[in-house]
């Protein structure tokens, strides 16, 4: 429920800075939408996994939570600023629709870096 809940804040957060930056939804900036999507999904998996190995190591909740989310960081990181590297190549070597997607996709990995990281902790803490 967690999850679900940031997902659609993640997604509200991205339309508001599109509509904020009066930019037109395309069919390439819905592919960036999607792609962004898929992203946030694996961050809030990857981060409930690694809190159910704590909860399986004798962890309590808090306890568990902390370390999970830590363990979690780095690889939501390395996977996120990977593909921000990719986008800006994109923004700045792409033409019209291909700029975009990259544009939709940089601010679909800023917005859901922040739901993943600090408004599904504040739901779970």
């Amino acid at each position: 429920i967690y999850a679900d809940i940031a997902l659609i804040v993640n997604i509200l957060f991205i339309f508001g800075v599109l509509a904020g930056l009066g930019a037109v939804l395309t069919l390439p900036g819905i592919a960036g939408i999607v792609l962004t999507i898929g992203m946030s999904v694996d961050a809030n998996v990857l981060i409930f996994e690694r809190i159910r190995e704590e909860l399986r190591l004798g962890k309590n909740h808090k306890d568990a939570t902390r370390d999970g989310f830590s363990n979690a960081l780095s690889s939501i990181l390395d996977a996120n600023i990977t593909t921000a590297l990719t986008g800006l190549i994109l923004l700045v070597l792409g033409t019209g629709p291909i700029k975009g997607f990259a544009t939709t996709l940089l601010i679909g990995i800023a917005t859901s870096l922040f739901t993943a990281i600090f408004i599904t902790r504040l739901f779970i803490d």
